[in-house]
Formats: structure tokens, C-alpha cells, sequence
């Protein structure tokens, strides 16, 4: 029975027909989103993060240092949210800040059970510099790249956080 159902079928469109039936090849590994992205992240930082060992910077006080410089004065969960760390391991991360005082915590001026973190004028010029290396580095990694092509891969990366985000 299947040999005659073969013949009744043009050649044409049985070749349409295999190709319809075969399975979807799966992605490589190094061809999906995750991958691609943790390989990007990694080469922008790689340079920059060799920079920071150094100095005594590790990286976690890095992200604390640069979210605050952006906007000083934030809350713990704010502030945990911004650099995707858990609460509890931004506390530990604060507490080393605040020993070599880059950082101070103070009470909100409207809740005094809050706690603000703010730079120092230490943690200022630390992030300071800092920040001219990361921006170096980051022109360096781009500079094969026009401006309006560096503008859309920012725009689709942060397209797909907001997305992203709202899924959870």
C-alpha cells in the first residue's frame, strides 16, 4: 500500500513533502542566545576585569561602585536589583566596602528604617577612574563597529532585558 501512495505522488512534491517531515536540526551550542551573550559579556569584561585585580577591586565592589556612581544614595534592594546580586550577598559586599570606606550607609531622611548607600569621597575617585578604564575598554572592544551599529546592538540588548523582565 505505501509503495503505491509513493507512486501516486510526483516526484516534485515528495521532496516538498521529506522536507516537511524532517526534524528541525537543533541549534549549536555556541549559536544559541545564552551562550552568545555569556561569550560577549565575557569578552567586553575580560580586559577590564584584569585591570581591577591590581588595584584590589574585585568585582562584585566594581558593580556596587559603578551602579552607585550612576545613582548615589539607593536602597539595599534597589541597590541588589541593579547589580543582580541576592540581598544577602550585597550586605557582605557593602560591609567589605564600608571598611575601606568607598561607602556609608545612612538612614533615609523619610523612613529611618531604611538604609541608603552612598560613595564616599574615597569610593569617588576610586569609581572615578574606574570608570574611564571600563569606557576604554569598552571603545576599544567596539571600535571595529559604526556608531549607528553600536547604537542598535545597545537598543536590541536593551529590548531584550525589558522583555525579559517582564516575563518573570
Amino acid at each position: 500500500m505505501l509503495q503505491h501512495a509513493e507512486r501516486a505522488v510526483p516526484e516534485r512534491r515528495r521532496v516538498v513533502l521529506a522536507r516537511q517531515v524532517e526534524p528541525a536540526a537543533a541549534p549549536r551550542s555556541d549559536d544559541r542566545l545564552t551562550s552568545l551573550l555569556h561569550r560577549a559579556a565575557h569578552a567586553l569584561t575580560e580586559t577590564f576585569h584584569a585591570q581591577l585585580r591590581p588595584r584590589g577591586v574585585p568585582v562584585p565592589v566594581w558593580r556596587v561602585l559603578a551602579q552607585l556612581a550612576e545613582t548615589d544614595g539607593v536602597g539595599i534592594t534597589e541597590l541588589a536589583n541593579a547589580c543582580l546580586f541576592k540581598q544577602p550577598t550585597l550586605t557582605k559586599v557593602i560591609d567589605r566596602m564600608e571598611r575601606l570606606a568607598l561607602v556609608e550607609r545612612r538612614a533615609a531622611p523619610d523612613d529611618r528604617r531604611k538604609v541608603l548607600v552612598f560613595l564616599t569621597e574615597s569610593g569617588r575617585r576610586t569609581v572615578s577612574d574606574l570608570t574611564d578604564r571600563a569606557d576604554a575598554a569598552e571603545r576599544a572592544l567596539l571600535s571595529g563597529y559604526s556608531d549607528d551599529e553600536v547604537a542598535g546592538l545597545k537598543s536590541a540588548l536593551a529590548t531584550l532585558i525589558e522583555r525579559a523582565g517582564k516575563r518573570r
